[in-house]
């Protein structure tokens, strides 16, 4: 059984950080307002998540202005990608395994 759990990234043991990282995977870039909207949390608690996959190096951002108000956009780096695809893939072993 202890291979089953080879494979797997303490950065998206957190629910919230393995959503943003699928999302993105998903959807290329998603701004702060979308996050929060998909994933009903709290400024903070968002923030924290965000900058902890950015403290990672799986997260970059770039910030616009949009009619005057800043935007910021985040996306999944080659790093973050390929970390993410190793997570799901021990994810699938696990659940085969059972």
């Amino acid at each position: 059984m202890k291979q089953a759990f080879t494979g797997f990234d303490p950065a998206f043991e957190h629910r919230a950080r393995l959503a943003i990282a699928v999302l993105l995977a998903r959807h290329g870039e998603v701004s702060f307002a979308g996050f929060k909207q998909q994933l009903d949390l709290t400024d903070g608690n968002l923030g924290a998540q965000l900058r902890r996959l950015e403290d990672e190096g799986y997260v970059e951002l770039r910030r616009d202005f949009v009619e005057r108000k800043p935007v910021t956009w985040y996306r999944l780096t080659a790093q973050g990608n390929d970390a993410l695809k190793r997570h799901l893939a021990a994810l699938q072993q696990l659940i085969g395994a059972g």
